[in-house]
């Protein structure tokens, strides 16, 4: 029987649900599934779709075994503890922009983690660099069908991508992506753009790089560098306003390049950068059917007609930088992003029209005599997107409300970072009595990053989806 580093735990029981009618309780560990003990939350819901499932469990130091009967594919109604039950693989690069090195001190220890594991990659949509990647490795994805995954790629050039990684390995670690895209598991590719080190000329190379030897990459995003006030790495710094847009200007001629010789625009800028570069976001069919969102790309146009009602489906909450050290087990395995079934991205749309092909409805939203004034909590780059959109509602009662980021400060602006102690310090001026929506992105186990919750501010706010869809509703109720 193979061995594992830990238990995994049931935290609960569906109520009604085939686990608790076969006698499973919370607080159950788990011992073997089928005769196995399972590695991670994948082979568990693999070992658990069987018609029969035969568990072993401790429950306060005495074994039990149950066998439950089922149907084949059935949930079996259980949230186990962890997502991955083996130690996870962790991360031996030592790149120069990682946000984990720019983290405050006296965080809680989880978010200190570095990780490297594939698995995560295909649970979460965390980035592997492949550095310690493996034949093992390879063998699981392909016999598991773990699709898609997302690989950091930062330069094709080796010299550089080992300059960048810090690590001898990262100059010949991405023959594993080609091994990937040759069986046909489809890879989002990531490119963090680091001022005066793989921008400019080497960011063009590394699109080149990924033409002639990657072309079968699903997606590539380009991100900006993040850079907080914790940061000790002297060639590391933010981008000037005319280096963001020669970014924006190299992303746009090669989406061109792509969409000429592959059908499909492939690399995409992150909407920071248009904000940066204080460009337009591009049109909405740029983005297809807006499968990046989770990557920062798109999201603003998502956002945009999710609130006038030319999209009816949300693309949801963000599941950010720190989402696999709360959001385990399961929740991001039976997440949209990686469904157990068909887990393709759609293509994006190469016109270059600018229309949408989507009519955009003028819903400006009826004036109310509101009982209350609403202030909407975001951050600086929130604002830049929301501000355009609640001007448009003409509604004097409801105001942007930016928050800075001091926590993390430097560059820091995007609304999933925010914190407790930031958003408190932005209502100290504001009025008690009026209403305050916040976005759930900024929350992870109903915990900020700073460790505070909801609880802790000042005074109530509301806690909505971040959606545009969400947003409105709010602001009609």
């Amino acid at each position: 029987m193979r061995v594992t580093e830990a238990t995994p735990t049931v935290v609960a029981v569906s109520p009604g649900s085939v686990a608790e009618h076969g006698g499973i309780l919370a607080r159950d560990e788990i011992l073997s599934v089928n005769g196995l003990v399972p590695r991670d939350v994948i082979e568990w819901r693999m070992l658990t779709d069987s018609a029969t499932v035969e568990i072993e469990v401790n429950r306060g130091g005495l074994s039990f075994e149950f066998t439950i009967e089922k149907n084949e594919g059935e949930a079996l109604g259980v949230e186990i503890s962890s997502a991955v039950f083996d130690r996870v693989r962790t991360c031996d690069n030592h790149c120069p922009f990682c946000f984990i090195y720019q983290l405050p001190p006296g965080m809680r220890k989880s978010l200190y983690l570095k990780d490297d594991d594939y698995r995560l990659s295909f649970l979460y949509g965390n980035f592997t660099t492949l550095t310690r990647f493996t034949e093992a490795d390879l063998e699981r994805i392909l016999v598991d069908g773990l699709s898609p995954l997302n690989v950091s790629i930062h330069s094709t050039d080796p010299a550089l991508r080992r300059t960048l990684l810090r690590n001898p390995r990262g100059a010949v670690s991405l023959r594993w992506l080609k091994q990937l895209l040759q069986h046909g598991v489809r890879v989002n590719g990531q490119i963090v753009v680091c001022p005066g080190l793989n921008d400019g000329a080497a960011l063009i190379e590394t699109l080149t790089g990924i033409l002639d030897d990657f072309p079968e990459l699903n997606s590539v995003a380009v991100v900006p560098l993040g850079i907080s006030a914790f940061n000790t790495e002297s060639t590391m710094r933010a981008h000037l306003r005319e280096e963001a847009v020669r970014v924006v200007d190299i992303v746009e001629s090669w989406q061109e390049i792509f969409c000429e010789l592959l059908g499909r625009p492939v690399v995409f800028a992150a909407d920071e950068y248009y904000i940066m570069a204080g460009r337009p976001f591009p049109s909405a069919d740029r983005y297809g059917s807006f499968d990046l969102h989770e990557d920062g790309i798109g999201m603003a146009r998502a956002f945009e007609l999710e609130f006038t009602g030319s999209k009816t489906v949300p693309n949801g909450t963000e599941s950010g930088f720190f989402a696999w050290v709360d959001g385990a087990p399961a929740q991001g395995y039976r997440a949209p992003r990686n469904p157990a079934g068909d887990t393709a991205l759609r293509q994006s749309n190469c016109s270059t029209s600018g229309e949408t092909g989507t009519r955009i409805v003028d819903i400006r939203l009826k004036k109310k005599s509101l009982p209350k004034p609403i202030g909407i909590l975001t951050g600086e780059y929130g604002a830049v997107v929301l501000r355009p959109l609640i001007e448009s509602l003409d509604r004097e009662d409801v105001r942007l409300i930016p928050v800075k980021n001091s926590f993390f400060g430097g560059n820091i602006a995007v609304t999933g970072l925010l914190v407790g102690q930031d958003i408190a310090w932005a209502l100290r001026d504001q009025p008690r009595s009026d209403r305050y929506l916040l976005p759930d992105v900024c929350l992870s186990d109903g915990r900020f990053l700073d460790g505070t919750t909801v609880e802790d501010l000042p005074f109530p706010v509301e806690i909505i989806p971040t959606d545009g869809i969400a947003l409105r509703r709010a602001l009609e109720s």
